[in-house]
């Protein structure tokens, strides 16, 4: 409307009140120009109003742990869904490895032993719970000999191998002497043995493999060797044998030597060794050995123990003829030729071999070698019965594949997949920035939670190693890292053992092959960007508690509007959570998600749960 005042409707100002104007802006120029220069509080005012929004859910999130001081509060609107405890039938559901489904397949190869992962309509979507009166794992190197009952109770192994010095059951705890099949009086003795032949002492030897590994006593007792051995053996009769391994803190999984490849690269492994494996070497044209010498270095050694070595003492024990155990020494000896490997050692009940570290000198008589092709698209590829090739070397002394320095300085040295540009997109360079970076990660990581890095967290996992930088940064004598690498990702774990560190294959899509709770530590750096077109973040947060000990910390590293979907499942998980921004400030879209599994076992009867008692 028109004010009867000024028809025109325009006001006129006067000279005051536009100097007025101008003063004021210029004001406020300066005082914005004063602020940005770091001496004006406005900075910190927006930083702490940023830090306060969504960046700090948890205040004081808490790590340590507390069994009958921690009480489960259930939120009275939750905003996500709220995942049930499982009936504790599935204390120790191994999704892949079930009993039931595995009888359903051929015994013919181990092929029941394998992985059967439930389809779709048969995952569970609840949480496993664990045993009542579940208690925080002894801290190493305690752990090594004693293991709680109520965290793995099951006694039979106590009685099946009471002879052989697996494990003794005492009081409350499971006591494990050390002992073996081929080694009652100790597995100390038996390393001694054989580290007067492969050379163990000075670090040419950092990553071993064992097969049918019992409860790993033998790599229990080669890590005080600063020897990271893999251990694996099937869910089978033999009850918990893994789960033993994993909760004395050794690395191991559920695995078995069947009709698919191992879940490793090629040349991965120092040295690898049966001892009493009651593998079947020579069987399908020996294909198993075959499967050996993919995964072993050259230069490796292979340590043989039990059946058929030593046969003239044991025949009768064994109860098989001299002959024909004679005929498998034999054939396990023609085998090893073709493999390019030499026997170095065979006295008592030991036998060692070794690679050649090029083919050069290799008398293999038109031996059936393998046709190309990914050499570590491993994943539920079948195993075949060829020889894998050695990698092309230009003199008789150039080990195959790129010559390791000792560890430890092989594990910043520049591995061979690197210096021969074998990972692509990954230069020299960029492989020493990602080492800087991780050293970087890990010290705010431990900025966050003062538990990293300790004895606490003794078992750890990396869902998404990349090239290993996480578990380099990380390396202690107190913990160690399985460092998986996603099958729908970057082929990197050739680097990773090249390092000097362990680790597998594996699609987070499917249930990882381990029991539950037996993970005190897990880090997942952009895992759930790169499976969120995938499969449900659910079923891979699922599988994440299943393998997380109560109590248990979890680091996500991953883009801001990820990890808020993941916090909002996980508050239905019965998991703490605390947001984080990242190292380099609240502007970068990367933060970092801490997560707590809160203490909780299963009830006695139903789906019913509670806190320790």
């Amino acid at each position: 409307m028109v004010s009867k005042h000024n028809p025109s409707g325009n006001k006129k100002r006067s000279p005051l009140s536009i100097f007025a104007v101008i003063g004021l802006c210029c004001f406020f120029y300066i005082l914005g120009a004063w602020q940005r220069s770091g001496f004006g509080k406005g900075d910190s005012i927006a930083l702490e109003v940023t830090k306060q929004a969504d960046c700090s859910i948890f205040t004081n999130l808490n790590f340590e742990t507390h069994h009958n001081d921690v009480e489960i509060v259930e939120p009275s609107k939750p905003k996500a869904q709220v995942f049930k405890p499982c009936d504790v039938k599935y204390t120790d559901y191994t999704p892949c490895q079930e009993q039931d489904r595995a009888m359903k397949f051929p015994r013919d190869n181990m092929i029941y032993r394998e992985r059967h992962c439930p389809p779709e309509e048969e995952k569970l979507h609840c949480l496993i719970p664990a045993p009542k009166g579940y208690m925080t794992p002894f801290e190493w190197p305690k752990s090594r000999d004693y293991v709680h009952y109520a965290n793995v109770p099951h006694k039979s192994l106590t009685v099946e191998k009471a002879v052989q010095n697996w494990v003794q059951f005492k009081g409350n705890v499971f006591k494990f002497p050390g002992g073996g099949t081929m080694f009652p009086q100790g597995a100390d003795a038996y390393i001694d043995e054989l580290a007067s032949v492969i050379p163990i002492a000075d670090g040419s030897v950092r990553t071993a493999l064992d097969t049918g590994c019992g409860v790993a006593s033998w790599g229990a007792y080669m890590l005080k060797r600063n020897v990271l051995a893999m251990s694996f053996a099937p869910r089978d009769n033999h009850e918990a044998q893994v789960q033993f391994a994993l909760e004395r803190g050794v690395p191991a999984v559920i695995g078995v030597l069947g009709s698919i490849n191992l879940p490793y690269p090629s040349r991965a492994f120092d040295m690898a060794q049966c001892s009493r494996c009651l593998i079947p070497w020579t069987a399908n044209d020996g294909m198993y050995l075959m499967e050996v010498d993919r995964v072993l270095r050259p230069g490796g050694y292979w340590v043989l123990s039990g059946p058929p070595i030593n046969w003239k003492t044991y025949y009768q024990v064994w109860k098989r003829t001299k002959e024909d155990l004679k005929a498998e020494q034999k054939k396990i000896e023609e085998l090893a030729e073709q493999l390019c490997w030499e026997k170095k050692y065979e006295k008592g009940d030991i036998a060692i071999f070794r690679k050649k570290v090029n083919d050069k000198s290799c008398r293999r008589n038109s031996a059936n070698m393998c046709k190309p092709r990914g050499s570590d698209d491993v994943w539920y590829k079948k195993m075949e019965t060829c020889i894998t090739p050695f990698p092309e070397v230009s003199s008789a002394s150039e080990v195959a594949g790129g010559e390791l320095k000792k560890f430890p300085a092989r594990l910043f040295a520049v591995p061979p997949h690197i210096s021969k540009g074998l990972v692509e997109g990954v230069s020299v360079e960029s492989y020493q920035e990602d080492n800087k970076l991780w050293k970087k990660h890990v010290n705010a990581y431990k900025r966050i939670n003062r538990l990293i890095g300790t004895a606490r967290y003794r078992n750890v996992m990396d869902m998404n190693a990349g090239l290993g930088g996480f578990a380099a940064a990380l390396e202690s004598s107190k913990s160690w890292v399985m460092n998986v690498v996603p099958t729908i990702g970057k082929d990197t774990l050739g680097v990773i053992y090249e390092r000097g560190l362990i680790g597998i294959y594996h699609d987070w899509c499917e249930g990882f092959s381990t029991y539950p709770r037996t993970y005190d530590l897990i880090h997942a750096n952009g895992v759930f960007s790169l499976y969120q077109d995938k499969c449900s973040f659910d079923d891979i947060l699922l599988e994440m508690d299943r393998i997380l000990r109560p109590e248990g910390a979890v680091i996500f590293r991953d883009d801001v509007d990820v990890l808020n979907k993941v916090r909002k499942i996980a508050g239905g998980m019965r998991w703490d959570t605390k947001m984080n921004d990242h190292e380099d400030g609240p502007l970068v879209p990367e933060k970092i998600l801490v997560a707590v599994k809160q203490y909780w076992v299963g009830g006695i009867k139903g789906n019913s749960t509670s806190s320790a008692e």
